[in-house]
Parts: C-alpha cells; sequence; structure tokens
C-alpha cells in the first residue's frame, strides 16, 4: 500500500518531465495558443478520470489521472511562461512572467487549505477534490479563444507580418508599433544563426556553465517550499 501511493504521489513528475520535454516541438509546430487549449482539454480529462476513480473503485485510475495530470502540469509550465511573455509589451514583460510564480504558489495554497479535512479533504469529498483541477482548465478554455495568437509566433514562425500586427493592435491597443516588430525582426534573424544546444551539448559549454549552476540552485531551493517538481 505504501508503495502504490508513493508511486501515485511520484508519477506526476515522471509526466511533467515527459511533458516538459515535447513542449518545444509542439510550440513550434503548432503555436502557444493551440497547445495551451489542448493542454487544458488534457487537464480536464485527468481531473475526470482521478475524479470518478472512488465511483469505479479504481485505484489505478488515480495513478493514470495523476500521470495525465503530470503530463498537462509539465506542457503548461514553459507554455505560460512562453505565451505570457510574448503578448506583453516589453516594458511589462518582467512583470508579467513573475505572476507566473506568483499563481503558482497561490494555487498550491488553495489546494492546502480546500484540502482540510473540514472542506473537500473528507473521506467523502476527496474524488472532488482531486477534480478540483479542472476549475482553472476550464475557465482558460472558455476565456483563451478571446485572445490571439503571439506576434512573435506569427512573424517568426508562420511569416504572417499582416496577422502579427493585428495580433499587436489586439493586445496594446492602437498607435505605431514598428519598433517592437522590428525588435522581433532582430530576434528572427539572431535565430537563424543560432545554434539550438541539445541538454548535452548544454551542460557541456563553458560559457553558460554558471547560468546553469544558477538555474540548477533557484530550481534545487524551490523543493524546499513544498512544490514537487522535476
Amino acid at each position: 500500500l505504501l508503495f502504490l501511493w508513493s508511486l501515485i504521489v511520484s508519477i506526476t513528475g515522471i509526466g511533467g518531465l515527459l511533458g516538459s520535454s515535447g513542449s518545444r516541438y509542439l510550440t513550434v509546430k503548432f503555436g502557444k495558443r493551440k497547445c495551451l487549449l489542448c493542454n487544458n482539454l488534457l487537464m480536464i480529462t485527468a481531473a475526470l478520470i482521478m475524479g470518478c476513480s472512488k465511483i469505479a473503485r479504481s485505484f489505478e485510475m488515480i495513478l493514470i489521472g495523476r500521470f495525465v495530470y503530470g503530463i498537462s502540469t509539465g506542457l503548461c509550465v514553459p507554455l505560460h511562461h512562453q505565451y505570457l511573455g510574448e503578448i506583453s509589451p516589453k516594458k511589462l514583460r518582467g512583470f508579467a512572467n513573475s505572476t507566473a510564480s506568483f499563481f503558482w504558489s497561490l494555487g498550491k495554497a488553495v489546494g492546502q487549505i480546500v484540502g482540510q479535512r473540514e472542506l473537500l479533504g473528507s473521506q467523502s469529498l476527496w474524488p472532488i477534490l482531486m477534480a478540483f483541477c479542472a476549475v482553472p482548465a476550464l475557465l482558460q478554455l472558455v476565456t483563451l479563444p478571446f485572445f490571439p495568437e503571439t506576434p512573435p509566433y506569427l512573424l517568426v514562425q508562420k511569416g504572417d507580418q499582416e496577422g502579427c500586427k493585428k495580433a499587436i493592435r489586439q493586445l496594446w491597443g492602437e498607435g505605431c508599433h514598428q519598433a517592437e516588430i522590428e525588435d522581433i525582426m532582430k530576434e528572427k534573424a539572431t535565430m537563424k544563426n543560432t545554434k539550438i544546444l541539445s541538454v548535452l551539448e548544454l551542460i557541456k559549454e563553458p560559457s553558460l556553465r554558471w547560468q546553469l549552476y544558477m538555474l540548477t540552485t533557484v530550481t534545487a531551493t524551490v523543493q524546499l517550499c513544498g512544490i514537487s517538481a522535476v
């Protein structure tokens, strides 16, 4: 029993590792917005599987649901940062990206509060608690279609300059945004001359050694706040 519960808890991290590994390929092929929309369906599916586990009397459904939930989480973390960063004006980009960490911690706190036995952590209501992750996913699924694809994706990946301008006007309002478009074009030119490193090449690259040390240290210390992540 201890082994099964340990597996149920830790399998989310394995799913997260798989999800995050495939995020780059999916975003390049389909775009951030489409990937986020599909990822919400994946999260809702995981919530339904876990929520119905008690009725079906199947602990295997909790295991499968947690794994699917992990894949969805692994996809949404990099997707959220990329989408939010790319639709934000340059002067607000740092602030917008910092909100991800804030809401991640807020979600953790809310989960711990509603998981108390006096609320949804009781013997009869725990399936609702496990399915609670469907609520934010459903909210984003309803609201995200009203947002455009990111301007850099439209211009760099699709070559759609008019679509890029339309997305910028929708996001940032009317006005002259030629400077932002030129910045995206410079980024496109830089990307053509930049080799994309594999994980092994990244570890071996001497010029990136200290950045890698810093990121590893920060990611390791995140574990101390109770968030289990790979």
